[in-house]
């Protein structure tokens, strides 16, 4: 793994549910973590869709091992990258050997 080629900073969100004043329970989007990443692999695609055009695009994050990068899975947490939120379609160990982590991410549509 190449630290050096970590030169973007990535936010890592997590979806919780918080109650409000009154006590009602709802899904937010919180902070996480930050950390260095290195983005790799960016492709964009566009499909038309009723009538309008619509980008998807995929990349892949690398991030470096740590507790709380460990903890993340694809169901209950995204990425803000430059101001874009991603998905997180998959999480690759990289051979469990606890130096980095690969998230495979797409672009969400607004």
């Amino acid at each position: 793994m190449d630290i050096a080629a970590m030169n973007v900073r990535v936010a890592i969100q997590k979806n919780e549910a918080i109650t409000d004043k009154y006590g009602n329970h709802k899904n937010a989007w919180t902070d996480y973590f930050s950390c260095y990443a290195t983005i790799s692999g960016e492709t964009g695609q566009e499909q038309a869709v009723v009538g309008e055009t619509v980008e998807n695009t995929d990349m892949n994050v690398t991030v470096r091992y740590c507790r709380e990068t460990a903890a993340v899975t694809s169901t209950k947490f995204r990425l803000v990258f430059m101001g874009e939120v991603y998905d997180i379609l998959a999480v690759d160990h990289l051979n469990f050997k606890r130096h980095g982590l690969k998230f495979r991410c797409r672009k969400v549509r607004r």
